[in-house]
């Protein structure tokens, strides 16, 4: 299997004129690799539900390691102009992903915090978002992509996400979510790692957002401000670049 996927990186990530784009290296791959099986092994309800989140099929680039989610918030952050403020910014980033933490941390941002709940790298601090410590009003943004799905209580995250933020900063909360289901799905007693799978997603998700996810996020008093691909980025080719067409740029405000 290691053999295998080897050979995948070294053909996909090396070999010249490949097709497709990863804006995190700035290389061209012939092809990105699945999130394990791919689609195939997605859960069949969460097929049949249009289930919103990383494009499983095209998740890593062989040449960098970065995931679909990274590739397309940096686009994201490209389009909206919030990249080019960056520098000006105190920033608490959740579960930072490692290739865009460090061209954030490249930028030389006024203050940059990544943290998480089991720290995994030695310059990440150990926060629970639940109950961050951190001053209120403290961060003009705050990060966590693809987080909340795996938080037990996101209505009290959410509150002390409002609480750090300074008004008029910024929350990126990237979030899996169903266009399908009317209503967020949460059920204690889904429980064990193929319970969770099968309902939510991924072992270890607690809940399947709905279409009510904006609004559920707007209750804690935050302005939506999320915007479509097509609409931020209409000339970029999803197919190309590795990213779900569908993913919206889900960027919050504190008013």
């Amino acid at each position: 299997m290691k053999l295998l996927k080897l050979i995948q990186y070294g053909t996909l990530g090396w070999l010249p004129f490949g097709r497709r784009y990863c804006v995190i290296c700035r290389h061209n791959v012939w092809g990105f690799l699945p999130y394990r099986g791919g689609v195939v092994d997605v859960s069949p309800l969460m097929r049949s539900l249009d289930w919103i989140g990383s494009d499983v099929d095209n998740f890593e680039c062989p040449r960098c390691g970065a995931h679909d989610r990274e590739r397309h918030l940096y686009m994201y952050l490209e389009a909206t102009g919030l990249l080019s403020r960056l520098s000006s910014m105190q920033i608490v980033h959740f579960a930072p992903e490692k290739r865009l933490s460090r061209l954030i941390s490249a930028i030389g941002v006024s203050r940059y915090v990544g943290c998480d709940l089991y720290p995994s790298r030695p310059e990440l601090e150990r926060i629970d978002i639940l109950n961050t410590g951190f001053e209120s009003a403290s961060f003009d943004l705050l990060i966590a992509n693809h987080v909340l799905e795996h938080v037990d209580d996101d209505m009290q995250a959410l509150s002390e996400i409002y609480r750090v933020l300074r008004p008029g900063g910024y929350a990126i909360l990237q979030t899996p979510f169903s266009s399908k289901l009317q209503r967020t799905w949460q059920d204690d007693g889904i429980q064990g790692e193929m319970a969770r799978l099968m309902a939510y997603g991924q072992e270890d998700h607690v809940r399947l957002y709905g279409k009510d996810i904006f609004e559920r996020f707007s209750a804690s008093g935050l302005s939506s401000m999320v915007r479509s691909h097509e609409e931020l980025l209409p000339g970029v080719d999803p197919i190309k670049n590795g990213v779900n067409l569908f993913e919206p740029f889900m960027l919050f405000r504190r008013e």
